[in-house]
């Protein structure tokens, strides 16, 4: 998940990176196993080109998806043979990063790939990197100006409640005066208000519903059981709950089986194995969870492969890698759950 400091946008056959393997990367999965998200996709090109050393540097991994991004960077770099993958030791500590960073530019890695602890704070490494001639990646949370990075990959937050709104809507389009209620994240992110912003704008489509309380937690299994508790007990009556984050989601739970609630639908948010378990047994209130999916990770080594190679993107007519991509937050419940089961992260 995104998050904060302190935690958690080719002309013909010449691609490096196939479109099946870069977009199913970002939306879906497979794979057989219970690694994470797109470890088992085939890798985007058959034949070795160029050695590429790739530089990733990531936050501390000390939320479930943050692990995810780590996994899924790691495991993607090891498909190629003519990948090397230099990992720092991921860090909330911006000053610590941007040290980090700079190492990997005065190593000369042949491109970077960077998860920013903060995107602000850490632009001016990034802009460093591209003036030395190093591309960036720049994965997820992005940096203040675009002269900092040489393709942005990232998730779609408001995408991610507009797409919980519509599910909700559409379940509850036809019963009178249906309410809702809302566990946010941390407030004080960006984030945040944009998956509430996606998440309102949806419902409304919906003139029979209305949102009667909404919650912030702080993407904590414990924040998320406090605050749902609080939920529970202001509001005694509601048909459908948005979760925005699943690790909090555990938390929120855990709450409602304590009060001893089974009297609405819950959506949850990123796409943690938890979640998917829950959605599978069914005998629950959790029945989707809309995804931010830590693929775009190992999507990320992908373009940084296909940029150390100066090859394209396999499917589109142009010669370069896209400036920008934001992967779809699709919608996970019971009549998808065993496409997606692989890719749920812990």
């Amino acid at each position: 998940m995104p998050h904060t400091t302190s935690r958690r946008g080719l002309l013909f056959g010449t691609a490096a990176v196939s479109a099946g393997a870069l977009l199913t990367a970002c939306t879906s999965n497979d794979t057989k196993d219970d690694r994470a998200a797109a470890n088992e996709q085939p890798a985007a090109a058959d034949k070795p080109g160029k050695h590429v050393t790739i530089g990733f540097a990531g936050p501390q991994a000390d939320h479930g998806w943050l692990n995810a991004i780590n996994d899924n960077a790691k495991s993607r770099a090891e498909k190629y043979s003519d990948v090397s993958l230099e990992v720092t030791e991921g860090s909330n500590d911006t000053a610590q990063q941007i040290g980090q960073i700079e190492t990997l530019i005065n190593k000369k890695v042949d491109v970077l790939v960077v998860l920013p602890a903060d995107g602000k704070a850490l632009t001016q490494v990034g802009l460093k990197a591209m003036r030395a001639g190093i591309p960036v990646i720049n994965l997820d949370r992005i940096f203040n100006s675009a002269q900092a990075y040489r393709c942005y990959i990232g998730g779609d937050n408001y995408g991610m409640g507009l797409n919980a709104g519509r599910y909700i809507g559409e379940k509850l389009k036809g019963k009178p005066n249906a309410r809702v209620v809302e566990l946010a994240g941390l407030d004080n992110l960006e984030l945040t208000k944009q998956r509430t912003q996606g998440f309102d704008d949806a419902l409304k489509n919906y003139p029979n519903i209305r949102k009667v309380a909404r919650q912030a937690a702080e993407f904590t299994v414990e924040s998320g059981q406090a605050k749902m508790a609080q939920l529970l007990q202001a509001q005694s009556e509601f048909d459908a709950l948005w979760n925005h984050d699943d690790d909090q989601g555990v938390g929120a739970l855990r709450a409602i089986e304590q009060a001893g609630r089974d009297d609405f639908l819950m959506v949850g948010g990123a796409g943690a194995l938890s979640a998917f378990q829950a959605i599978k047994k069914d005998d629950g209130v959790l029945k989707a969870t809309v995804l931010y999916p830590p693929s775009m990770a190992a999507s990320a080594i992908d373009l940084a492969r296909a940029l150390g190679q100066g090859k394209g993107v396999g499917g589109l007519a142009e010669f370069e890698i896209p400036a920008s991509i934001t992967c779809y937050s699709a919608v996970v419940d019971r009549t998808n759950i065993d496409q997606y089961m692989s890719t749920g992260f812990r």
